[in-house]
């Protein structure tokens, strides 16, 4: 592995040379062009609420409406690769606002189209050839065309979204990327972006851990006005839209966007309530392993040995790369492909948003966003991303309309591609090494099923009060702690959570609701999957493809009994959580 790929960042050229390139203002200009035409043909055919029920043109309409995304996708993926890597580039950002119009107007062809498939009976269309390829889209779209306003309202609401939420969702990416944040350390103050702060939270050492703890809660405080108009802001808009589009609250719209329905969820939630006193004793374990009396927020990510492992780039990428080729010669190669074309970037540093995402400009080829830390940690983040870049992969010959894939699915591939590499370096362990590799993959569980079903709950809270008025930040914090005591109880000091986890996660600023629970689903989903593929291998991996490419060409319960697996059973989840529970109890054992 090359030495070049110590925190390396990520090549975009083969896309673009550069954002004032003449390739990119041509691409821009062409999608411009191919939007004002097919605006017109949609018009002249009648592609519209009420239009006429013509195949031809529903045929055409879905072509069209392929390419057209394709083309979009490519520089929207582009240009928010490069913002999200630098807030800072002024250029970039005005780019960007460029990019978005265009596909606030794609999002309107695509909510024309909805709409006049509403006037259609579906039972009547053709059982083969590009419509019938096109069936759960067409069903779908027809259910959401039960929740349209007017073609002139859904015009001015996706035309106000950008200077709305998506206007409100960019703002709280600025100000979180460019916050620095003054640490006092032993050796004096140091001036840190708030990624690097944040990062100190795996620190060994228990006063830098608080110290940088307190110092990010005095940024938040510092810039909670803003953020909270961002928040209230987009909560507000979905909000009023969710009333007037008929959905009786925002959760039933997310469920409906996640492909599951309110059976799967409450199974899924009832079974991880129950296992809250599982989780809950792995912290409390924890806590006695460091000495402590009851763990505060910042000890959550603390090393519970001294000298634990830690890993260069380079020798996580060798490590996730053979361990991904034990499950198959196709994903290793893969994941090495992806290193040698440098399609991740890695590096920390101020301007680049927080956090870690994937995203695919073209079919087949994808984009990795992290900030790497040289633990095991970001060992699995970064076999997680690429499982979304292989799910990538498997979506490749699929067309655009096929492959909307939810959220809940969205997680199968990254999530089953983690548990990979966190088993194999389990197995590889000295029982010197065990602890901490079991902590880690225990650190993960707790974010999934603990924090995740805080932040479910948090947001619950917030769109039942936004309902009736905008919440100051003193509000939003009160109902975070809340949240966080409801999930991890007595197992964290109560009188050290974290108040404004709200401004720290941009989920919470995507105008899609509810960015959290198919986390959980995914995650549970993926180790249901993992028990399955360790029974039988072989028939696993002859499924396991075709599953990933048809994530969306069907809902997750129809999905999921491709391999027995019924997500509305309580007995599903539970057995997925007993792989968790093993873990902790030999958490327990080592840690004394």
């Amino acid at each position: 592995m090359s030495a070049t790929l110590s925190l390396p960042r990520w090549d975009l050229t083969p896309y673009f040379p550069s954002v004032a390139s003449d390739e990119l203002s041509s691409a821009l200009a062409e999608l411009d062009d191919r939007l004002t035409r097919l605006e017109r043909e949609f018009a002249e055919r009648g592609i519209e609420e009420g239009g006429p029920q013509d195949e031809d043109a529903l045929a055409f309409a879905i072509e069209e409406l392929n390419e057209l995304r394709s083309r979009s996708r490519l520089v929207g993926t582009y240009m928010n690769c490069v913002v999200t890597t630098d807030t800072r580039d002024a250029d970039a950002q005005a780019r960007l606002s460029v990019v978005d119009t265009l596909s606030s107007r794609v999002g309107k062809l695509l909510t024309r189209l909805c709409a006049y498939i509403g006037g259609f009976d579906l039972e009547s269309l053709p059982g083969s050839g590009l419509i019938s390829d096109h069936r759960y889209f067409l069903e779908r779209a027809k259910t959401r065309s039960q929740h349209l306003m007017s073609p002139g309202e859904e015009a001015l609401a996706a035309d106000l979204r950008l200077t709305g939420a998506t206007a409100w969702e960019k703002l709280h990416s600025d100000i979180t990327s460019q916050l620095e944040v003054e640490v006092e350390l032993a050796g004096g103050s140091r001036r840190l972006p708030m990624s690097a702060v944040r990062n100190l939270a795996y620190d060994p050492d228990r006063d830098v851990r608080r110290a940088a703890y307190q110092a990010e809660l005095g940024a938040w405080r510092a810039s909670q006005v803003p953020l909270a108009a961002c928040m209230n802001s987009i909560k507000g808009e979905v909000v009023t839209l969710c009333k007037r589009r008929k959905w009786d609250d925002p959760l039933d719209e997310a469920l409906f966007g996640a492909a599951i329905d309110k059976q799967a969820l409450e199974a899924m939630t009832s079974a991880a309530k129950s296992f809250f006193p599982v989780l809950r004793r792995y912290l409390r374990a924890k806590a006695r392993r460091l000495g402590l009396t009851r763990l505060a927020w910042y000890d959550i990510f603390a090393p519970v040995v001294g000298e634990a492992r830690t890993w260069r780039f380079e020798e996580a990428c060798d490590f996730v790369a053979t361990h991904f080729g034990t499950y198959s010669e196709r994903l290793g190669s893969f994941a090495r492909q992806a290193f040698n074309e440098r399609w991740v970037d890695a590096e920390p540093r101020l301007g680049k948003v927080d956090g870690a995402y994937c995203a695919s400009p073209r079919a087949g080829e994808s984009r990795i966003l992290m900030n790497f830390k040289p633990v095991l940690g970001s060992v699995s983040t970064l076999a997680h991303e690429l499982g979304h870049a292989y799910h990538n992969l498997c979506l490749a010959n699929r067309t655009e309309l096929q492959k909307g894939t939810p959220m809940t699915l969205a997680e199968t591939a990254s999530i089953f591609c983690e548990t990979i590499v966190r088993r194999a370096a389990l197995a590889q362990s000295t029982d010197e090494d065990k602890i901490s590799i079991l902590e880690a993959s225990l650190q993960g569980a707790c974010q999934v099923v603990l924090d995740i079903m805080s932040r479910f709950l948090f947001e619950q809270r917030v769109f039942v009060d936004r309902r009736a008025r905008e919440l100051s930040p003193d509000e939003l914090c009160e109902a975070m702690v809340w949240a966080q005591s409801e999930t991890y109880g007595d197992g964290l000091d109560a009188e050290f959570l974290h108040p404004y986890m709200w401004a720290a996660k941009p989920h919470y600023y995507d105008p899609a609701s509810f960015y959290n629970y198919p986390y959980m689903f995914g995650f549970l989903f993926g180790l249901g999957l993992f028990t399955r593929y360790q029974s039988a291998p072989d028939e696993f991996r002859a499924g396991y493809d075709d599953l990933l490419s048809s994530t969306g060409m069907a809902d997750a319960a129809a999905l999921a009994r491709r391999f027995g697996v019924d997500i509305r059973s309580e007995e599903f989840w539970r057995t997925s959580l007993d792989t968790v529970r093993a873990d902790v109890e030999e958490f327990e054992a080592l840690a004394g």
